[in-house]
């Protein structure tokens, strides 16, 4: 028996420093084949003859109502001018019943403190759904290059 003197630390049990990866990829086949299962049942569902609705009315594509807010914080509800005053009860003509949205449009100019109040008299009037318009992005163009700097062989004026 050509057995050898074992070294010191060599133990007979030696913890395995290998990671086992058999069983994971037995359970994640497992998940993937009762996935691929299941997910044409789920778009499928059930068929469902619906009833039509004798008495509904149609809906309205009614124009939006707008609020435009100029530079020098004048306003105007669509092309009308109003004053702060009709502001609120120009609105609420315009909605009618309906719970529509009213669009306000600042323009650039136009004092933050103008947009704020005219969003807080529509709101204490009970006209909730104000959506703020804004204009489509603006790239910034390059800057121009600066003038080149005059060679030895140019001429001074």
């Amino acid at each position: 028996m050509a057995l050898g003197p074992r070294k010191i630390g060599e133990g007979l049990y030696q913890p395995l420093a290998d990671i086992n990866v058999t069983p994971l990829v037995d359970v994640m086949l497992v998940l993937l084949i009762i996935f691929m299962v299941t997910a044409p049942m789920l778009a499928a569902g059930i068929k469902v003859n619906l009833p039509s609705a004798k008495t509904a009315q149609p809906l309205e594509n009614k124009e939006p109502v707008i609020v435009i807010i100029a530079k020098d914080g004048s306003l105007s509800v669509g092309r009308d001018p109003v004053s702060s005053d009709q502001l609120a009860a120009t609105v609420k003509a315009r909605l009618g019943d309906s719970n529509g949205v009213v669009q306000l449009r600042g323009d650039r100019d136009a004092a933050y403190g103008d947009v704020v109040s005219v969003m807080d008299e529509l709101a204490a009037n009970g006209i909730s759904r104000i959506a703020i318009v804004s204009g489509p992005r603006h790239t910034v163009s390059p800057t121009p290059e600066a003038p080149t700097a005059p060679t030895p062989d140019t001429p001074k004026p």
